[in-house]
């Protein structure tokens, strides 16, 4: 009996060390490990989590590879279970849910930083091309944003008529779309600018701006063809189509 009081009292003063150090220097004090640890705890606060945190980031790679695991992939780390599983899966998906909800109502052309950090939030772990559209008011606010297509996208995936049927309910009077490149590398495709055009021709056709289209890679900010030009050149030649 005093041995395992021994136990719980050096685990109990460890996790308030790291709480001491989380409350005192914010989260870059703490390893991607004690992140872990601290996270896992929750689910499972009377017992020891430190090596199954430390197994967890070996097997992962970083914080980020372990929040991003899928339930079934962390459950065969030894000592997570179902609940320290399900605490990891909720501080991700809040952190996704909180940037997402962090744009509503902010004007879109002010908040480029804001929508790169959900868009690659976003993206991160996703094993296959996912087409979402973000959309916007008159004022270009930020309404809402939906995932409506995954698959490869550059195959047809992605229905026109959908994304304006999406606008149109929302009253959405301009447009943002996205997708991600699971190789990482945003550089658009030719399968892509091909996409770009025949959405800004379907929204224009009902009144709907297609303001830009984003394209999310691993690390570097997200491709946006407005930056580079590519819009206001769509713009220019289907602006320029008879009538």
């Amino acid at each position: 009996m005093a041995g395992g009081d021994e136990w719980r009292n050096r685990v109990r003063g460890h996790r308030e060390r790291m709480r001491r150090k989380l409350l005192d220097r914010g989260i870059d004090a703490l390893t991607d490990v004690e992140v872990v640890e601290m996270l896992l705890a929750l689910g499972t606060p009377r017992k020891d989590c430190k090596d199954p945190a430390r197994e967890a980031v070996a097997r992962f790679g970083s914080l980020a590879g372990v929040l991003e695991a899928a339930p079934d992939e962390l459950m065969k780390v030894r000592g997570i279970g179902p609940a320290n599983s399900a605490a990891l899966l909720l501080v991700h998906q809040t952190g996704r849910r909180f940037l997402k909800t962090r744009l509503r109502d902010r004007q879109y052309l002010r908040s480029s930083r804001e929508v790169a950090e959900y868009l690659a939030h976003w993206s991160r772990g996703l094993d296959r091309e996912v087409f979402k559209v973000i959309l916007l008011d008159t004022s270009l606010k930020i309404i809402d944003s939906h995932d409506l297509f995954a698959g490869t996208v550059d195959r047809g995936a992605v229905y026109p008529r959908e994304v304006v049927r999406t606008a149109l309910m929302a009253n959405a009077s301009a447009v943002v779309v996205a997708h991600n490149h699971p190789s990482g590398n945003p550089r658009p495709s030719a399968e892509d600018k091909a996409l770009t055009r025949r959405l800004y021709l379907a929204c224009a056709a009902c009144g709907i701006r297609l303001l830009d289209h984003l394209v999310v890679g691993e690390d570097e900010k997200p491709y946006s063809f407005a930056d580079h030009g590519i819009m206001a050149e769509i713009g220019r030649e289907c602006d320029g189509l008879p009538g």
